[in-house]
Parts: C-alpha cells; sequence; structure tokens
C-alpha cells in the first residue's frame, strides 16, 4: 500500500514512534531537526521538555548520523536566537515561536534550546546496525 501525505512538522502528533521515510534531497533532515525542536521544546500532547540523550533518531550510514547530529544542533542554536528575538524569515520558527506568546514562556524555551545545543555531544543520533547493537 502507498500511503503519501503532507507532513506538517508543527502539527504532527509526537507520541509513540513515527517513521520518516522519503527519497533522497526530499527534506528529511531538515523535518527530523524541525521534529527535534519541537521534542525539546515540550511542543507535544504532553507537554514535557526533552534533552538528547532522551531523543533517539535512528539513520543508515554513520555520514548520515553524524550530519544530522551537527543539522540538529546548528538548528537548536538558530531557534535560540530566533525565541529571544532575533529576526527570523524562517516560517515554521515563526509558527514556532507563534506558539508562544508570553515573553517568559519564549525566554524559558530560549535557555531549553540552548541547553539542548550544548547536550548534543550525548544525543542518541546512531545508525540502525549501531542502536540494535546497544
Amino acid at each position: 500500500m502507498n500511503r503519501t501525505a503532507a507532513l506538517d512538522p508543527l502539527r504532527l502528533p509526537l507520541h509513540d514512534i513515527r517513521l520518516i521515510e522519503a527519497s533522497a534531497g526530499t527534506g528529511k533532515t531538515w523535518t527530523i531537526a524541525a521534529l527535534y525542536l519541537r521534542l525539546v521544546l515540550g511542543h507535544t500532547e504532553s507537554g514535557v521538555p526533552l534533552l538528547p540523550p532522551q531523543i533517539l533518531v535512528v539513520t543508515f550510514t554513520k555520514a548520515a548520523t553524524a550530519e544530522l547530529r551537527e543539522r540538529i544542533r546548528a538548528r537548536l542554536g538558530q531557534a535560540a536566537e530566533a525565541f529571544r528575538g532575533q529576526v527570523t524569515d524562517d516560517d515554521y520558527l515563526a509558527g514556532l515561536i507563534a506558539d508562544y506568546p508570553d515573553p517568559e514562556a519564549r525566554a524559558r524555551a530560549a535557555r531549553q534550546l540552548e541547553l539542548a545545543a550544548q547536550w548534543m555531544d550525548e544525543a542518541a543520533v546512531h545508525t540502525i546496525h549501531g542502536w540494535c547493537q546497544r
């Protein structure tokens, strides 16, 4: 069965297990980083913010794990800056920030994003084979 659905990373439910499967060059890494931001912020059904060791990302190759880790770290930093008021033309970040209208909530979110970026060396980003061995 071939099921194709538009993915809205700002509203996708983030409970249980989610699989992102797509061809090369379709934005998987961008989407994973976008969903990762939401998990770090607790922008989920549970409302519980997570740190990188609590979020599992599994991919195919060691090169892909290194790229994912660095792209997620960079995205966390960009998001922290945006939550601190740096002007952004990023529609995804603008939509995420709009869900935090209170300045104190935005400041807390910025700090959580910054903290998560610092924790990225401990992130659970693995190859399928590496994760199975763990």
